[in-house]
């Protein structure tokens, strides 16, 4: 009777060594993804850049591989493994450079991440390519067609244990760098593995130094202070590196290296970003704002507008925010607890709307994934689920990163027209004086009568909402122009296409130098003053601040929140 080890079949060197590769190459390609996103985005070009180019640099492994095949030995494949962990200790190292540097490179916004990633991760992943045909030659399996089979199916097995790994075990665990560590010193073990057990000198005393490397290019990182500040708390979640840094008196959140979301430490309930002031103007389109009772914030982050409504209003306010980890970092270091008042919910944002049994007289849509709305929370089909948990004189706000005109404005203009296709009213508030890229704040209604910019002065003037709104409501736009946008769709997704001339544009985010009803009055004039510099794109010649992002006070999210 056979037991079962007789029927698990046990793997030669080489047969182990292809596993290992397919793992390797399969958890780079997944935390490429974190790599480049600080700097270049998550969006559909930069995945289809980062599939392409390692798609194209197995290939070519493959192909050389092939050819020297008939040389293969298990000694070659360790140099292999060596060579790459040294590449993968270099790109720990040196990754802030190279994104750096790469970004320099005057391409299309589109193609802009191209560079580095065939830099950063083209050659680790044409070595791991050598590794299937090395492996096909020195198999013990009897013809051509069974050894190369059986190679294929050990490399893709590596491959879906390297992608289920990465995805769920080490990214939400580890940091970027003691992920690469990770990856580094499994190459090493498999190099050494290959030359037991009488490894041979040179491999032996390469893969000691290559160790070294790799632990000399992560202990070598951020010893708690960066550009960004005096660093309090860093981590990768599920959805995006988090960063939580002090800068003055200014406590600020970091996701995917963007800025997403601040607070005064002196006067914490102080909207920071001129356009989180603009979450109270359901308070001026509701006819009757003493019976605004219950209040949604579809995405979290540092909890500005939710903290701020809890202080001025008697109202519930809800927040769904999906990513955990963002979550704790706001109630750890942005005063955030909640209470009778403020309920939070882990959750997709949409899938909230979708089981809630709530209905809500405001609801304020401010989720991004980096610089964008997630695409699922932008279309008609989610906006007709908004306008059904509204009441009926409820009042929506959506946060939308846009140009007010020209090529930029696409976007800005096309949720416009998707808006109008479910709401009677649709009003926009610009929030900057400059035709750059900034907050666009569209407010939807189901009245059948449009307010006007002087009907809201009136209100402004005429109500205590414990904020003044006047500069707010002078930032109204008369009309939008919508003949040459899409509608948006589930079924259509063209917010990519739409944010594309957006890309290497002047972003500018506007910041209160006081807040009325938090301490002082805000002045137009304190307020224009503190507009946040920018720095010159050099990927375009134009102006972008590479770690402002949106601006927006949500936490990012690959899905919604």
């Amino acid at each position: 009777m056979r037991t079962l080890p007789d029927h698990v079949p046990r793997l030669t060197k080489a047969e182990f060594a292809v596993f290992i590769s397919g793992v390797a190459s399969m958890g780079l390609e997944i935390l490429a993804g974190r790599i480049v996103a600080p700097q270049f985005g998550s969006s559909i070009y930069t995945w289809g850049s980062i599939i392409g180019v390692f798609l194209a640099a197995l290939s070519l492994g493959y192909h050389q591989g092939g050819k020297r095949a008939d040389r293969a030995t298990n000694q070659e494949m360790t140099w292999l493994f060596i060579a790459t962990a040294a590449y993968v200790a270099v790109l720990l190292f040196a990754r802030d450079p190279l994104l750096t540097a790469t970004a320099t490179i005057n391409l299309p916004p589109r193609y802009a991440s191209l560079p580095a990633i065939i830099i950063m991760f083209g050659p680790p992943t044409y070595f791991l390519g050598f590794i299937s045909p090395y492996a096909a030659q020195l198999s013990q399996k009897e013809g051509i067609g069974e050894a190369s089979g059986h190679v294929y199916a050990l490399g893709t097995i590596g491959s879906i244990v390297g992608t289920f790994a990465t995805t769920f075990l080490l990214i939400p665990s580890l940091s970027i760098g003691q992920i690469g560590l990770v990856f580094g010193l499994v190459l090493v073990v498999t190099a050494v593995g290959l030359e037991l057990p009488s490894p041979s000198r040179k491999p032996t005393i390469g893969a000691f130094f290559v160790v070294i490397l790799l632990v000399g290019a992560v202990a070598g990182g951020t010893a708690g202070y960066s550009v960004q500040g005096e660093v309090l708390h860093q981590t990768q979640t599920p959805y995006q590196g988090l960063t939580v840094a002090d800068s003055g008196d200014t406590r600020t959140m970091y996701l995917d290296g963007k800025r997403h979301s601040a607070m005064d430490l002196e006067n914490p309930n102080r909207h920071v970003f001129d356009y989180t002031r603009y979450f109270h103007m359901p308070y001026l389109f509701h006819d009757e704002p003493d019976e605004i009772d219950r209040v949604l914030f579809v995405g979290g982050g540092g909890f500005t507008g939710p903290k701020r409504f809890v202080e001025e209003y008697d109202a519930t306010v809800d927040v769904v925010e999906i990513d955990p980890d963002v979550i704790d970092a706001a109630e750890t270091y942005f005063d955030v607890e909640e209470s009778d008042q403020l309920n939070i919910y882990n959750q997709d944002g949409r899938v909230f709307l979708q089981e809630t049994n709530h209905t809500y007289d405001a609801i304020v849509l401010d989720a991004y994934k980096m610089d964008k709305v997630p695409h699922e929370l932008t279309t008609e089909e989610f906006m007709a689920e908004v306008d059904d948990r509204l009441n009926d004189d409820g009042v929506l706000v959506a946060n939308v990163i846009s140009a007010p005109s020209g090529p930029a404005s696409d976007f800005y203009r096309a949720e416009y027209k998707t808006m109008e296709r479910v709401f009677p009213q649709v009003y926009a508030f610009r929030t900057s004086s400059a035709s750059v890229v900034q907050n666009i704040e569209l407010v939807a209604t189901k009245d059948d009568d449009r307010l006007t910019e002087a009907d809201l002065e009136a209100r402004n003037d005429e109500r205590d909402i414990g904020i003044d709104l006047s500069d707010e409501v002078g930032t109204y736009v008369e009309s939008t122009a919508t003949d040459d946008v899409p509608v948006l769709r589930d079924d259509r997704g063209s917010v990519d296409s739409l944010l594309d001339p957006m890309l290497g544009q002047r972003y500018v985010i506007e910041e209160s130098g006081s807040d009325a009803g938090s301490g002082a009055e805000t002045t137009n004039e304190t307020r224009n003053r503190s507009v946040s510099p920018i720095e010159p794109d050099p990927r375009s010649g134009s102006g972008t601040d590479p770690g402002l992002g949106p601006g927006s006070e949500s936490a990012p999210a690959v899905t919604a929140d």
